[in-house]
């Protein structure tokens, strides 16, 4: 169940990532309540998956799965750029979360 967790809080913290995008400094209210409520979810899954997970893995991982989701959604949703050296970023940051979650079993 702990990865389930940590799987949930990373995509929470894609949400508010991009909520806060989309809140324009917390000038816009509805997506700075759902920045915040996402938020605070992400982070209570995050906790509870670390009573079981060590915590070096958890965090990369919940840190991976949000810079990556934030990555294809900024590129998606905002318009920001794709270029070769963005995608072997992401590239690595994938390997080296798969590779943690692999040694950690």
């Amino acid at each position: 169940m702990a990865w389930f967790y940590l799987l949930a809080a990373g995509l929470f913290e894609v949400i508010w990532a991009s909520a806060m995008k989309a809140s324009e400094g917390f000038t816009r209210l509805t997506p700075s309540v759902i920045t915040l409520v996402f938020m605070i979810s992400s982070f209570a899954l995050l906790a509870i998956a670390m009573k079981t997970l060590p915590l070096g893995t958890a965090y990369t991982v919940w840190v991976g799965i949000g810079a990556i989701g934030a990555f294809i959604l900024g590129v998606v949703l905002f318009g920001e750029s794709i270029n070769l050296y963005r995608i072997i970023a992401v590239a690595l940051i994938i390997s080296g979360v798969t590779l943690l979650k692999v040694i950690s079993n």
